[in-house]
């Protein structure tokens, strides 16, 4: 008898045991690990930037700060079987090359780099209008071109996001402010056979119900249109989200929604993401239930119209709020983003994730929260995912020299 006793008691503490395991493996497994603390100075610092990951799995990003003339720098990171290499590629130096490089780099088929700088370049603004730019690898050597000088006129001025890869080497891109009614525009750079560049504007925003450009994220092109969203602007004044296609004679724009406000969402930062059944999603900084921010939905209808739903208002405090970034799908379905505040006590943003339910219902679990230097601190980008279903991101500051990190979160 006594026996039995024995054996079903340690029968109970294996499984105990086990599913000590397996939380304190989950919780692991949930923490982002820092794989790169930038120094600032030389190395770079405040990381507002999106990341890329080309074929052999190296990461591309921009930092506004630092460099060897403090006005920004492009970086890769190169991963080995000791950790990763950090590389500054390019540093730019606030004159004719472009300034204050945000949003990070584009990587088309041959390895080249494209993005755009806010400051710099020539022009009528103050401190130049910005340009964009390409950067060329030859033998370890890199070299910047500059493929546009921004004027602060019809062209627009000052573009602060990422730029979109289209098909035949073609650049699509957004600034928040110039253009013909000085509320931004939509423009493409075109490769011509002598090495120039061509940039035409394709939509010129009024700040009337088309939205006006603000600092929204980069462009998605899918399914053969090019999808996007206003940070300000609409039948609202809270953003919209567009689609703009390409038809004969021009540009068709389209506004798909007008943000409405709380308890709606409200002027979107982020760019939007795609899902395997057509269905659009993206975060907004202020609004949702509790104006802290949100998560949305776009799903297109049969009629042709595009229905919004408000998925998940962020709440403040220990949840997330002021999300800035893109969400992410993994290979479970589930959804996972950042947030700009919120989290623990130094209020440094958070890693959320969401997943469906019934009726159509999400549920957000936060998954960490940023603690600040020497951790992460202020995730004000979105995550990328390689092919091993990790995701990689960045944060402003934070780190050991709180100059801000590179970080690989497994969910």
């Amino acid at each position: 008898m006594g026996s039995r006793r024995f054996l079903g008691f340690m029968a109970k503490v294996l499984a105990i045991s086990a599913a000590v395991a397996l939380l304190a493996s989950a919780a692991w497994a949930a923490v982002p690990q820092i794989i790169y603390n930038f120094a600032g100075e030389d190395d770079g610092e405040y990381l507002d930037s999106d990341l890329v990951i080309d074929g052999a799995g190296n990461l591309y990003g921009t930092s506004v700060q630092g460099g060897d003339f403090a006005s920004g720098t492009v970086f890769q990171l190169k991963p080995s079987g000791s950790g990763w290499t950090h590389t500054v590629l390019y540093s730019f130096t606030g004159g004719a090359d472009g300034g204050e490089p945000y949003k990070g780099v584009t990587v088309d088929s041959q390895g080249n780099l494209y993005g755009t700088a806010v400051t710099g370049g020539g022009g009528s603004c103050e401190g130049g209008c910005g340009v964009a730019y390409k950067l060329t690898n030859s033998g370890g050597v890199w070299t910047e071109t500059v493929i546009h000088t921004f004027t602060g006129g019809d062209d627009g001025s000052g573009p602060g996001t990422g730029l979109t890869l289209g098909r035949y080497g073609t650049l699509y891109g957004m600034t928040p402010t110039g253009g013909a009614n000085g509320q931004g525009v939509v423009f493409l750079l075109r490769p011509m056979q002598s090495g120039a560049w061509n940039l035409k504007v394709i939509h010129a925003f009024t700040g009337g119900n088309d939205g006006a450009g603000g600092s929204a994220g980069r462009l998605l092109g899918y399914k053969g249109s090019l999808y996007g969203v206003t940070t300000t602007g609409g039948a609202n004044a809270k953003g919209v989200a567009f689609r703009l296609t390409h038809a004969t004679g021009g540009w068709q724009f389209t506004t798909l929604y007008a943000f409405q406000g709380q308890p709606d969402a409200g002027f979107p930062y982020s760019a939007l993401t795609p899902d395997s059944q057509g269905n659009l999603y993206g975060t907004t900084y202020y609004d949702g239930a509790n104006n802290l921010g949100s998560v949305y939905q776009l799903a297109p209808q049969p009629d042709g119209t595009w229905k919004e739903s408000v998925l998940y208002s962020f709440k403040g405090g220990q949840d997330g709020s002021g999300s800035i970034g893109n969400v992410v799908f993994a290979k479970s379905g589930a959804m996972y983003g950042t947030t700009s505040g919120g989290g623990a006590s130094c209020d440094c943003g958070v890693i959320f994730k969401l997943t469906p339910g019934s009726n159509r219902t999400w549920r957000e679990y936060v998954t960490y929260r940023f603690k600040g230097a020497p951790d992460g601190g202020f995730a004000y980008n979105g995550m990328v995912g390689d092919s091993a279903g990790n995701f990689y991101g960045t944060t402003v500051h934070g780190g050991t020299t709180d100059d801000g990190i590179i970080y690989k979160f497994t969910p």
